[in-house]
């Protein structure tokens, strides 16, 4: 596989994963080329089925500094939720969403990228040379996958003109996702 690109990082990917103004709940250590360099170079651990037939999630150990993107919600750090409403791209409807702030949690053992079709982003109106484009990535203590966000789940289901992939609801998944989330959140630092 070495010397042989089918893994791009998206636009969109590097805004969330590498933003300009480096924050410490993103992807640490590591430029966008560094980390696109090693998804095509290193094999992943394992490939993980996503949530729909054009979504896989690549298991690879960290290599970074990158701290655990979800941390679980105790009586001890409740008070350091925070919410608000927001969205990911100046096209997209806010939603509401909460973090911790004030947190440390412990560093990953795991990166999880996201990876879309080269087909399925075309349809969604990104271009990319390889065969899978990253969307995203989980950091994470369990080689598995986090749960998706109740909210991503119907932004999907609403379509791409609303920044989602178009994939209907699934109402056993969405309620696995709530029995997670709520007692789950992400973190920003």
């Amino acid at each position: 596989m070495a010397g042989t690109r089918t893994i791009e990082l998206t636009d969109f990917a590097v805004g969330r994963l590498f933003p300009r103004t480096p924050r410490r709940n993103t992807i640490q250590d590591c430029t966008p080329e560094d980390f696109e360099r090693h998804l095509n170079e290193v094999p992943p651990l394992r490939v993980l089925d996503g949530y729909a037939p054009f979504c896989k999630l690549h298991v690879h150990r960290n290599w970074t500094s990158t701290r655990c993107s979800v941390i679980p919600i105790t009586d001890e750090n409740r008070h350091l939720l925070r919410s608000d409403y927001e969205a990911r791209t100046p096209s997209e409807l806010p939603v509401l969403v909460r973090w911790f702030e004030g947190v440390e949690p412990p560093v990953a053992r795991y990166l999880i990228p996201i990876l879309y079709s080269r087909e399925q982003l075309a349809r969604e109106g990104t271009r990319i040379r390889a065969e899978w484009g990253v969307v995203g990535c989980l950091y994470t203590s369990e080689p598995e996958e986090i749960p998706m966000a109740p909210i991503t789940m119907m932004r999907n289901a609403l379509g791409v003109d609303e920044g989602g992939s178009g994939v209907p609801l699934d109402r056993e998944a969405y309620l696995r996702a709530v029995a997670f989330w709520s007692c789950h959140a992400n973190w920003r630092g």
